[in-house]
């Protein structure tokens, strides 16, 4: 656990040192990125935002030796040029970087070895340094995305918030190449997120290679050797199914931890008498016409086959609960990349006792 944990609709903030950095980056499965704080002052010119970063200590992070890449967002800011503040930020830092160690470092906008993020919300200007490079949600697995692609630190978000724990059954009938399934079956043996990528601090000047490599032995020796939790996932696509045993093979998840089979959602059946269906059928752009009759017949289904089943549905059309003649326990908003969505959450009764 962190210290100080508040949450606000941008991010969640925490206080903690270098090794909790990396444990963050290593072990977060919602998290989209890891940011320091390095600076925050109140601003009324772009000129103020270079005075403040001229004054952060950057060279404990990086020198001249290293790539610099600044990127700048903004909120009700009234800057009229993020450009000009971008380039504000850097000159800032490359001066301070100078004025410190006599050279400025280079400027890479690709593949740069210190990444500066400056956030601009109304007179304030803060200044974070990036510590995960890539999106942590790029956990190093998936190359087959099929037709119907989630984020995976969305789909690790839908288990979290769908109450889901490792050993419940898990059914995901619109599994597709299998990200929300290899997440789960990540979770119940202990895999962390960020095992198998790198991440951008290991190129900062406090880049502390043991510590990182004894955090890394230690997470490898607490994965669990087999899979207990029954996973179970289908899909019409054979070749959704194909590419979901091409991820949980690169995912290092034996063949039969997972299983799968090419099958109609609407001839699905429960393989326990109890368990969660978590799922994220096509919509929005990924809906082909003439699709939207399956929600009744497979209302149906999900009544007469999953008595006492929770299932959790991600999507964009807000009229699916009644498409599918199902009131929603909970609707929760969610974001599949920029497109807003919903997951709506149905507790199954059989039909034939909601009649009497």
């Amino acid at each position: 656990g962190f210290a100080e944990v508040e949450s606000s609709r941008s991010g969640v903030y925490f206080k903690t040192d270098m090794l909790g950095v990396m444990k963050a980056n290593l072990y977060s499965p919602l998290a989209t990125r890891i940011l320091i704080q390095v600076a925050q002052a109140e601003i009324h010119s772009q000129d103020d935002i270079q005075q403040s970063s001229l004054a952060t200590a950057w060279e404990h992070y990086f020198g001249p030796e290293h790539t610099l890449r600044v990127d700048t967002s903004a909120i009700r800011s009234p800057m009229q040029s993020l450009h000009f503040c971008n380039l504000k930020t850097k000159d800032g830092i490359v001066d301070r970087i100078r004025d410190k160690e006599g050279e400025r470092p280079s400027i890479d906008t690709v593949r740069p070895d210190a990444k500066v993020h400056l956030f601009l919300y109304r007179d304030q200007a803060t200044l974070y340094l990036d510590t995960s490079g890539e999106s942590l949600f790029k956990r190093g697995w998936r190359l087959d995305k099929g037709s119907a692609p989630l984020r995976e630190n969305l789909a690790a978000g839908m288990l979290a918030l769908a109450g889901w724990e490792p050993g419940q059954t898990l059914l995901d009938p619109f599994c597709g190449s299998g990200t929300i399934l290899i997440e789960a079956a990540w979770w119940a043996q202990n895999v962390p997120p960020g095992l198998h990528r790198p991440f951008q601090f290991m190129r900062l000047r406090n880049y502390q290679k043991q510590r990182w490599h004894d955090l890394r032995d230690e997470a490898f020796a607490n994965i669990k050797p087999t899979l207990d939790t029954p996973l179970f996932g289908s899909d019409i696509s054979p070749a959704a199914i194909e590419a979901a045993r091409a991820n949980m093979e690169r995912a290092n998840i034996g063949a039969s931890s997972i299983n799968l089979e090419v099958k109609n959602v609407l001839d699905i059946e429960a393989p326990s008498n109890s368990g969660i269906i978590i799922t994220n059928p096509p919509y929005g752009e990924r809906l082909d016409s003439g699709q939207d009759d399956i929600w009744q017949p497979l209302s149906g289904r999900l009544k007469k086959e999953f008595d006492g089943w929770r299932v959790n549905i991600i999507t964009s059309d807000l009229e699916l609960p009644k498409k599918l003649r199902l009131k929603a326990q909970r609707r929760v908003p969610l974001y599949n990349g920029n497109l807003e969505t919903r997951m709506f959450v149905f507790d199954m009764v059989r039909e034939s006792f909601r009649d009497q």
